[in-house]
Protein backbone atom coordinates (compact mmCIF):
# COMPACT_ATOMS: atom_id res chain seq x y z
CA UNK A 1 0.00 0.00 0.00
CA UNK A 2 2.63 2.21 1.26
CA UNK A 3 4.20 2.29 -2.40
CA UNK A 4 1.39 2.76 -4.11
CA UNK A 5 -0.12 6.02 -2.46
CA UNK A 6 4.09 7.43 -2.61
CA UNK A 7 3.74 6.72 -6.44
CA UNK A 8 1.03 9.63 -6.76
CA UNK A 9 3.52 12.30 -6.15
CA UNK A 10 6.28 12.41 -9.00
CA UNK A 11 9.00 14.21 -10.36
CA UNK A 12 8.71 17.43 -12.93
CA UNK A 13 6.96 16.67 -15.74
CA UNK A 14 7.21 19.31 -18.96
CA UNK A 15 3.77 17.76 -19.89
CA UNK A 16 1.84 18.38 -16.78
CA UNK A 17 -0.83 20.12 -16.43
CA UNK A 18 -1.45 23.16 -14.37
CA UNK A 19 -3.35 22.80 -11.24
CA UNK A 20 -4.29 26.70 -10.02
CA UNK A 21 -5.61 26.82 -6.20
CA UNK A 22 -7.89 29.24 -5.15
CA UNK A 23 -9.79 30.64 -1.92
CA UNK A 24 -13.30 32.19 -2.78
CA UNK A 25 -11.72 35.43 -2.13
CA UNK A 26 -9.08 35.31 -4.52
CA UNK A 27 -11.21 34.06 -7.70
CA UNK A 28 -12.21 37.28 -9.04
CA UNK A 29 -9.25 38.86 -8.94
CA UNK A 30 -8.04 35.61 -11.22
CA UNK A 31 -10.29 36.34 -13.58
CA UNK A 32 -9.25 39.76 -14.01
CA UNK A 33 -6.52 38.39 -15.51
CA UNK A 34 -8.22 36.22 -17.90
CA UNK A 35 -9.52 36.33 -21.63
CA UNK A 36 -12.61 37.07 -21.94
CA UNK A 37 -13.18 33.02 -23.41
CA UNK A 38 -11.96 32.07 -19.78
CA UNK A 39 -14.19 34.17 -17.92
CA UNK A 40 -17.41 32.97 -19.50
CA UNK A 41 -16.20 29.47 -19.15
CA UNK A 42 -15.67 29.74 -15.52
CA UNK A 43 -19.26 31.47 -14.82
CA UNK A 44 -21.06 29.33 -17.06
CA UNK A 45 -19.48 26.04 -15.12
CA UNK A 46 -20.73 27.67 -11.55
CA UNK A 47 -17.43 27.19 -10.14
CA UNK A 48 -17.14 29.77 -7.20
CA UNK A 49 -13.85 27.85 -5.97
CA UNK A 50 -15.91 26.39 -2.72
CA UNK A 51 -13.54 24.25 -0.70
CA UNK A 52 -12.82 21.04 -2.48
CA UNK A 53 -14.43 21.98 -6.28
CA UNK A 54 -12.50 21.29 -9.61
CA UNK A 55 -13.03 23.52 -12.98
CA UNK A 56 -11.46 22.07 -15.65
CA UNK A 57 -10.18 25.20 -18.14
CA UNK A 58 -10.36 23.84 -21.99
CA UNK A 59 -7.75 24.82 -24.36
CA UNK A 60 -7.29 24.88 -28.26
CA UNK A 61 -8.22 22.10 -30.31
CA UNK A 62 -10.53 20.75 -27.35
CA UNK A 63 -6.92 20.15 -24.94
CA UNK A 64 -7.16 20.67 -21.55
CA UNK A 65 -5.30 24.07 -20.84
CA UNK A 66 -5.10 23.44 -16.79
CA UNK A 67 -7.81 23.35 -14.15
CA UNK A 68 -8.99 25.29 -10.88
CA UNK A 69 -9.00 24.00 -7.33
CA UNK A 70 -11.14 25.53 -4.26
CA UNK A 71 -9.35 25.98 -0.98
CA UNK A 72 -10.66 27.09 2.21
CA UNK A 73 -10.05 29.69 3.73
CA UNK A 74 -8.89 28.18 7.24
CA UNK A 75 -5.83 25.52 7.06
CA UNK A 76 -6.99 22.32 6.26
CA UNK A 77 -4.14 19.66 6.18
CA UNK A 78 -6.68 17.44 4.30
CA UNK A 79 -7.79 19.96 1.71
CA UNK A 80 -6.18 18.50 -1.55
CA UNK A 81 -7.25 15.23 -0.61
CA UNK A 82 -10.68 16.45 -2.14
CA UNK A 83 -9.06 16.97 -6.22
CA UNK A 84 -7.68 13.90 -6.78
CA UNK A 85 -10.63 11.86 -7.35
CA UNK A 86 -12.50 14.73 -9.38
CA UNK A 87 -9.49 15.20 -11.74
CA UNK A 88 -8.38 13.38 -14.97
CA UNK A 89 -5.92 10.82 -14.90
CA UNK A 90 -3.03 12.34 -15.52
CA UNK A 91 -0.21 14.62 -13.72
CA UNK A 92 -0.74 17.53 -12.88
CA UNK A 93 1.75 20.77 -11.38
CA UNK A 94 1.08 23.51 -9.20
CA UNK A 95 1.23 26.17 -10.72
CA UNK A 96 2.69 28.45 -8.40
CA UNK A 97 4.85 28.04 -5.61
CA UNK A 98 3.07 27.36 -1.79
CA UNK A 99 5.25 27.84 1.66
CA UNK A 100 6.93 24.72 3.23
CA UNK A 101 3.94 23.66 4.96
CA UNK A 102 1.09 23.64 3.08
CA UNK A 103 3.41 22.15 0.65
CA UNK A 104 4.08 19.16 2.74
CA UNK A 105 0.29 18.98 3.76
CA UNK A 106 -0.55 19.09 0.12
CA UNK A 107 2.00 16.29 -1.22
CA UNK A 108 0.50 14.16 1.21
CA UNK A 109 -2.89 14.78 1.33
CA UNK A 110 -3.01 13.96 -2.43
CA UNK A 111 -0.82 10.46 -1.74
CA UNK A 112 -3.49 9.76 0.64
CA UNK A 113 -5.94 10.47 -1.36
CA UNK A 114 -5.21 7.00 -3.24
CA UNK A 115 -4.92 4.74 -0.37
CA UNK A 116 -7.47 2.00 -0.58
CA UNK A 117 -6.83 -1.42 1.26
CA UNK A 118 -7.77 -3.53 -1.92
CA UNK A 119 -5.33 -7.10 -0.52
CA UNK A 120 -8.32 -9.12 -0.83
CA UNK A 121 -9.93 -7.51 -3.55
CA UNK A 122 -9.94 -9.44 -7.22
CA UNK A 123 -10.50 -5.41 -8.80
CA UNK A 124 -7.95 -3.02 -7.53
CA UNK A 125 -8.86 0.74 -7.28
CA UNK A 126 -8.90 3.09 -9.91
CA UNK A 127 -5.66 4.87 -10.90
CA UNK A 128 -5.50 8.40 -9.68
CA UNK A 129 -4.07 11.43 -10.96
CA UNK A 130 -0.36 12.08 -9.92
CA UNK A 131 0.65 15.35 -8.83
CA UNK A 132 4.23 16.68 -9.83
CA UNK A 133 6.13 16.95 -6.24
CA UNK A 134 5.57 20.57 -4.87
CA UNK A 135 9.60 22.33 -5.15
CA UNK A 136 8.83 23.59 -1.40
CA UNK A 137 7.74 20.17 -0.01
CA UNK A 138 10.36 18.15 2.14
CA UNK A 139 10.15 15.18 0.93
CA UNK A 140 11.65 13.48 3.71
CA UNK A 141 8.93 14.30 5.41
CA UNK A 142 6.50 13.85 3.68
CA UNK A 143 7.77 10.08 2.72
CA UNK A 144 7.80 8.78 6.31
CA UNK A 145 4.57 10.49 7.27
CA UNK A 146 2.60 9.29 4.57
CA UNK A 147 4.46 5.62 4.85
CA UNK A 148 3.96 5.67 8.22
CA UNK A 149 -0.31 6.25 7.86
CA UNK A 150 -0.67 3.88 5.36
CA UNK A 151 1.38 1.36 7.77
CA UNK A 152 -1.25 1.93 10.42
CA UNK A 153 -4.08 1.75 8.24
CA UNK A 154 -3.03 -1.41 6.66
CA UNK A 155 -2.43 -3.16 9.90
CA UNK A 156 -5.47 -2.08 11.59
CA UNK A 157 -7.19 -3.22 7.95
CA UNK A 158 -6.21 -6.67 8.13
CA UNK A 159 -8.56 -8.95 9.60
CA UNK A 160 -7.25 -10.77 12.59
CA UNK A 161 -7.25 -13.89 10.73
CA UNK A 162 -3.97 -12.75 9.25
CA UNK A 163 -2.84 -10.39 11.94
CA UNK A 164 -2.85 -12.51 15.34
CA UNK A 165 -0.15 -12.04 17.90
CA UNK A 166 2.18 -13.84 15.18
CA UNK A 167 1.86 -11.81 12.34
CA UNK A 168 1.78 -8.58 14.28
CA UNK A 169 5.41 -9.89 15.57
CA UNK A 170 6.65 -10.42 12.06
CA UNK A 171 5.44 -6.66 11.06
CA UNK A 172 7.67 -5.50 13.90
CA UNK A 173 10.16 -7.75 13.30
CA UNK A 174 10.35 -6.74 9.66
CA UNK A 175 10.41 -3.09 10.37
CA UNK A 176 13.27 -3.59 12.40
CA UNK A 177 15.12 -5.43 9.76
CA UNK A 178 14.46 -2.46 7.46
CA UNK A 179 16.05 0.64 9.94
CA UNK A 180 18.91 -1.92 11.30
CA UNK A 181 16.96 -2.37 14.84
CA UNK A 182 16.88 -5.29 16.96
CA UNK A 183 13.23 -6.99 17.99
CA UNK A 184 12.87 -9.62 20.35
CA UNK A 185 9.82 -11.87 20.87
CA UNK A 186 9.26 -13.92 23.93
CA UNK A 187 6.28 -16.27 22.74
CA UNK A 188 3.81 -18.15 24.99
CA UNK A 189 5.09 -19.80 28.59
CA UNK A 190 8.66 -17.82 28.42
CA UNK A 191 5.97 -14.84 29.06
CA UNK A 192 5.58 -16.50 32.59
CA UNK A 193 9.34 -17.59 32.97
CA UNK A 194 10.42 -13.68 32.54
CA UNK A 195 7.97 -12.54 34.51
CA UNK A 196 4.76 -11.19 32.25
CA UNK A 197 2.02 -13.07 34.43
CA UNK A 198 -0.78 -10.50 32.70
CA UNK A 199 -0.15 -10.91 29.64
CA UNK A 200 -0.10 -14.09 29.71
CA UNK A 201 -3.25 -14.52 31.72
CA UNK A 202 -5.11 -12.60 28.70
CA UNK A 203 -3.86 -14.50 26.10
CA UNK A 204 -3.61 -18.44 27.07
CA UNK A 205 -6.88 -19.15 26.28
CA UNK A 206 -6.06 -18.50 22.27
CA UNK A 207 -4.89 -21.00 20.05
CA UNK A 208 -1.68 -22.57 19.76
CA UNK A 209 -0.27 -20.64 16.91
CA UNK A 210 -1.77 -17.85 18.34
CA UNK A 211 0.36 -17.85 21.60
CA UNK A 212 0.51 -14.50 23.41
CA UNK A 213 4.02 -12.34 22.63
CA UNK A 214 5.81 -9.39 24.32
CA UNK A 215 7.42 -7.86 21.25
CA UNK A 216 10.56 -5.72 22.04
CA UNK A 217 12.05 -3.63 19.43
CA UNK A 218 15.42 -1.42 20.76
CA UNK A 219 17.09 1.12 18.08
CA UNK A 220 19.42 4.21 18.83
CA UNK A 221 22.36 5.24 20.42
CA UNK A 222 22.33 3.48 23.62
CA UNK A 223 23.96 7.13 25.21
CA UNK A 224 21.53 8.90 23.81
CA UNK A 225 18.11 9.97 25.40
CA UNK A 226 15.42 7.00 26.43
CA UNK A 227 12.35 6.86 24.65
CA UNK A 228 9.90 4.03 25.33
CA UNK A 229 6.65 3.45 22.97
CA UNK A 230 4.14 0.58 24.22
CA UNK A 231 1.06 -0.43 22.22
CA UNK A 232 -1.87 -2.22 22.91
CA UNK A 233 -1.88 -5.23 20.56
CA UNK A 234 -5.17 -7.23 21.26
CA UNK A 235 -5.34 -8.66 17.63
CA UNK A 236 -8.50 -9.69 18.55
CA UNK A 237 -11.38 -9.13 21.27
CA UNK A 238 -14.05 -11.09 22.09
CA UNK A 239 -14.36 -10.11 25.62
CA UNK A 240 -13.29 -13.24 26.85
CA UNK A 241 -15.78 -14.96 29.25
CA UNK A 242 -17.66 -11.98 29.57
CA UNK A 243 -18.14 -12.07 26.30
CA UNK A 244 -19.50 -9.13 23.79
CA UNK A 245 -22.49 -8.64 21.69
CA UNK A 246 -21.68 -9.20 18.41
CA UNK A 247 -22.46 -5.33 17.39
CA UNK A 248 -19.55 -4.88 19.59
CA UNK A 249 -16.92 -7.55 18.40
CA UNK A 250 -17.89 -6.44 14.55
CA UNK A 251 -14.74 -4.11 14.48
CA UNK A 252 -12.67 -6.22 17.34
CA UNK A 253 -10.12 -6.52 14.61
CA UNK A 254 -8.95 -2.89 15.39
CA UNK A 255 -8.22 -3.52 18.75
CA UNK A 256 -4.54 -3.59 17.77
CA UNK A 257 -4.61 0.19 16.87
CA UNK A 258 -2.25 1.32 19.54
CA UNK A 259 0.23 -1.23 18.70
CA UNK A 260 -0.20 -0.06 14.87
CA UNK A 261 0.44 3.23 15.70
CA UNK A 262 3.62 2.46 18.00
CA UNK A 263 5.06 0.74 15.14
CA UNK A 264 3.76 3.50 12.74
CA UNK A 265 5.97 6.14 15.34
CA UNK A 266 8.30 4.26 15.26
CA UNK A 267 9.50 4.20 11.49
CA UNK A 268 8.80 8.18 11.72
CA UNK A 269 11.21 8.06 14.06
CA UNK A 270 13.97 6.06 12.92
CA UNK A 271 13.40 7.28 9.48
CA UNK A 272 14.53 11.06 10.60
CA UNK A 273 17.07 9.27 12.17
CA UNK A 274 16.41 11.40 15.85
CA UNK A 275 19.16 11.22 18.01
CA UNK A 276 17.36 8.95 20.89
CA UNK A 277 17.30 5.31 22.53
CA UNK A 278 14.16 4.31 21.26
CA UNK A 279 12.47 1.21 22.83
CA UNK A 280 8.99 -0.41 21.38
CA UNK A 281 7.45 -2.81 23.82
CA UNK A 282 3.66 -4.66 21.99
CA UNK A 283 1.93 -7.38 24.05
CA UNK A 284 0.07 -9.16 21.55
CA UNK A 285 -2.89 -11.15 22.66
CA UNK A 286 -6.10 -12.90 21.58
CA UNK A 287 -8.46 -12.35 23.80
CA UNK A 288 -10.34 -15.14 23.59
CA UNK A 289 -13.04 -18.13 24.98
CA UNK A 290 -11.47 -21.49 25.80
CA UNK A 291 -11.06 -23.75 29.07
CA UNK A 292 -7.76 -21.46 29.67
CA UNK A 293 -9.72 -18.09 29.72
CA UNK A 294 -9.14 -16.11 32.68
CA UNK A 295 -12.68 -15.73 34.74
CA UNK A 296 -14.41 -12.74 36.69
CA UNK A 297 -13.06 -12.16 39.78
CA UNK A 298 -9.89 -14.37 39.39
CA UNK A 299 -6.72 -12.49 40.82
CA UNK A 300 -3.81 -11.42 38.32
CA UNK A 301 -0.54 -10.99 39.31
CA UNK A 302 1.76 -8.35 37.71
CA UNK A 303 5.01 -7.97 36.29
CA UNK A 304 5.49 -4.92 39.19
CA UNK A 305 4.35 -7.05 42.29
CA UNK A 306 0.41 -5.83 42.41
CA UNK A 307 -2.34 -7.97 42.23
CA UNK A 308 -5.05 -7.45 40.02
CA UNK A 309 -8.95 -8.64 40.81
CA UNK A 310 -10.64 -9.53 37.07
CA UNK A 311 -13.60 -7.09 37.56
CA UNK A 312 -14.61 -7.57 33.97
CA UNK A 313 -12.60 -9.98 30.92
CA UNK A 314 -13.72 -7.50 28.60
CA UNK A 315 -11.46 -5.02 30.25
CA UNK A 316 -8.25 -7.05 29.13
CA UNK A 317 -5.99 -4.05 27.20
CA UNK A 318 -5.24 -2.73 30.65
CA UNK A 319 -3.97 -6.07 31.63
CA UNK A 320 -1.59 -6.41 29.11
CA UNK A 321 -0.62 -2.82 29.43
CA UNK A 322 0.34 -3.10 32.53
CA UNK A 323 2.81 -5.53 32.41
CA UNK A 324 4.39 -3.65 29.74
CA UNK A 325 4.54 -0.24 31.34
CA UNK A 326 6.03 -2.11 34.51
CA UNK A 327 9.28 -3.38 32.08
CA UNK A 328 9.26 0.15 30.25
CA UNK A 329 9.54 2.04 33.67
CA UNK A 330 12.64 -0.41 34.83
CA UNK A 331 14.67 2.37 32.84
CA UNK A 332 13.47 5.16 33.61
CA UNK A 333 12.71 6.60 29.97
CA UNK A 334 13.10 10.31 29.64
CA UNK A 335 9.90 10.17 27.87
CA UNK A 336 7.40 7.48 28.72
CA UNK A 337 3.96 7.43 26.07
CA UNK A 338 1.58 4.23 25.34
CA UNK A 339 -1.24 4.54 23.02
CA UNK A 340 -4.63 1.86 23.05
CA UNK A 341 -7.75 1.27 21.65
CA UNK A 342 -8.92 1.44 25.50
CA UNK A 343 -12.58 2.26 26.64
CA UNK A 344 -15.65 3.02 24.84
CA UNK A 345 -16.11 5.98 27.12
CA UNK A 346 -13.34 8.10 25.92
CA UNK A 347 -15.08 7.71 22.52
CA UNK A 348 -18.74 8.66 24.45
CA UNK A 349 -17.12 11.75 25.62
CA UNK A 350 -14.79 12.87 22.32
CA UNK A 351 -16.15 10.92 19.23
CA UNK A 352 -13.64 8.87 17.34
CA UNK A 353 -11.50 11.39 15.45
CA UNK A 354 -10.50 12.88 19.01
CA UNK A 355 -7.76 11.24 21.18
CA UNK A 356 -7.85 11.63 24.80
CA UNK A 357 -4.95 12.77 25.80
CA UNK A 358 -3.82 11.62 29.95
CA UNK A 359 -0.13 12.86 31.15
CA UNK A 360 1.41 13.51 34.57
CA UNK A 361 3.20 16.15 33.21
CA UNK A 362 1.43 19.44 32.42
CA UNK A 363 4.51 21.01 30.60
CA UNK A 364 4.63 17.79 28.17
CA UNK A 365 1.02 17.58 27.81
CA UNK A 366 0.70 21.23 26.88
CA UNK A 367 3.39 20.02 23.99
CA UNK A 368 1.50 17.85 22.81
CA UNK A 369 -1.94 19.53 22.73
CA UNK A 370 0.06 22.70 20.67
CA UNK A 371 1.73 20.27 18.62
CA UNK A 372 -1.97 18.65 18.00
CA UNK A 373 -3.21 22.09 16.74
CA UNK A 374 0.04 22.92 14.60
CA UNK A 375 -0.21 19.37 12.95
CA UNK A 376 -4.12 19.79 12.31
CA UNK A 377 -4.69 16.74 14.58
CA UNK A 378 -6.06 17.83 17.65
CA UNK A 379 -6.58 15.87 20.69
CA UNK A 380 -8.03 16.61 24.26
CA UNK A 381 -6.86 16.37 27.83
CA UNK A 382 -8.62 14.50 30.04
CA UNK A 383 -7.88 14.58 33.93
CA UNK A 384 -5.96 11.84 35.74
CA UNK A 385 -8.75 12.88 39.10
CA UNK A 386 -7.05 11.52 41.74
CA UNK A 387 -10.02 10.99 44.15
CA UNK A 388 -11.35 8.59 41.37
CA UNK A 389 -8.54 6.18 42.25
CA UNK A 390 -10.70 4.32 45.12
CA UNK A 391 -13.09 3.37 42.60
CA UNK A 392 -10.20 0.97 41.20
CA UNK A 393 -9.68 -0.67 44.69
CA UNK A 394 -10.63 -4.12 45.70
CA UNK A 395 -11.63 -5.93 48.45
CA UNK A 396 -9.50 -9.11 47.47
CA UNK A 397 -6.29 -7.72 45.48
CA UNK A 398 -4.32 -4.13 45.32
CA UNK A 399 -6.75 -2.94 42.36
CA UNK A 400 -9.60 -4.69 40.38
CA UNK A 401 -9.45 -3.84 36.44
CA UNK A 402 -13.43 -2.68 36.36
CA UNK A 403 -15.17 -0.42 38.33
CA UNK A 404 -19.48 -1.72 38.94
CA UNK A 405 -19.59 2.53 38.43
CA UNK A 406 -21.43 3.05 35.10
CA UNK A 407 -19.27 6.40 35.18
CA UNK A 408 -15.45 7.69 34.15
CA UNK A 409 -14.53 4.74 32.33
CA UNK A 410 -11.37 6.10 30.45
CA UNK A 411 -10.48 7.54 33.84
CA UNK A 412 -10.82 4.94 36.12
CA UNK A 413 -8.59 2.75 33.15
CA UNK A 414 -5.87 5.46 33.00
CA UNK A 415 -5.51 5.97 36.85
CA UNK A 416 -4.99 1.94 36.46
CA UNK A 417 -2.22 2.33 34.08
CA UNK A 418 -0.90 5.31 36.06
CA UNK A 419 -0.38 2.60 39.03
CA UNK A 420 2.07 0.80 36.61
CA UNK A 421 4.36 3.94 35.28
CA UNK A 422 7.65 4.55 37.86
CA UNK A 423 7.42 7.75 40.02
CA UNK A 424 8.89 10.79 37.76
CA UNK A 425 8.62 9.44 34.30
CA UNK A 426 7.09 11.72 32.10
CA UNK A 427 3.88 10.03 30.62
CA UNK A 428 1.10 10.51 28.19
CA UNK A 429 -1.23 7.82 27.25
CA UNK A 430 -3.58 8.12 24.24
CA UNK A 431 -7.24 6.25 24.51
CA UNK A 432 -7.49 6.21 20.30
CA UNK A 433 -10.84 4.90 18.26
CA UNK A 434 -8.22 3.87 15.42
CA UNK A 435 -10.88 3.90 12.83
CA UNK A 436 -12.92 5.85 10.49
CA UNK A 437 -16.80 5.08 10.53
CA UNK A 438 -17.33 6.60 7.89
CA UNK A 439 -15.25 7.84 4.65
CA UNK A 440 -13.74 11.24 3.77
CA UNK A 441 -11.83 12.36 1.47
CA UNK A 442 -7.76 11.01 2.09
CA UNK A 443 -9.88 9.07 4.79
CA UNK A 444 -11.53 5.96 3.74
CA UNK A 445 -13.62 3.85 6.04
CA UNK A 446 -11.62 1.40 8.02
CA UNK A 447 -8.24 1.69 10.40
CA UNK A 448 -6.93 5.53 10.71
CA UNK A 449 -3.45 6.80 12.34
CA UNK A 450 -4.15 9.73 14.90
CA UNK A 451 -2.01 11.96 16.45
CA UNK A 452 1.29 10.37 14.69
CA UNK A 453 2.61 13.85 13.64
CA UNK A 454 1.98 15.46 16.95
CA UNK A 455 3.76 13.08 18.49
CA UNK A 456 6.20 13.13 16.05
CA UNK A 457 7.01 17.16 16.69
CA UNK A 458 7.13 16.74 20.27
CA UNK A 459 9.46 13.75 20.49
CA UNK A 460 12.33 15.66 18.28
CA UNK A 461 11.53 18.76 20.00
CA UNK A 462 11.82 17.32 23.65
CA UNK A 463 14.17 14.18 23.59
CA UNK A 464 15.36 13.66 19.44
CA UNK A 465 17.06 16.44 19.18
Amino acid sequence: MEKRVLEQLVEADDAATDLIVLRKGELPAWLGGQPDSVRRWVEQTGFKAEPGTVCLLPGEGGALAGALAGLPDEDDPWAFAHFAPKLPVRTFRLAASLPAIQADRAATAWALAAYAFDRYKGRKANDLPRLVWPETADRARVTREVEAIALVRDLINTPASNMGPAELASAADALAARFGAKCRVIVGDGLEVENYPAIFAVGRAAAQNRRPRLIDLRWGDEMAPKLTLVGKGVCFDTGGLDLKPSSNMKLMKKDMGGAAHVLGLASMIMAAGLRLRLRVLIPAVENSVSGEAMRPLDVLATRKGLTVEVGNTDAEGRLILCDALAEASSEKPALLIDMATLTGAARSALGTDLPALFCNDDGLAAQILEQGEAEGEPLWRLPLHKPYRRMIDSKVADLTNATDSPHAGAITAALFLQEFVGPQIPWAHLDIMAWNGAARPGRPEGGEALALRALFATIAQRVGG
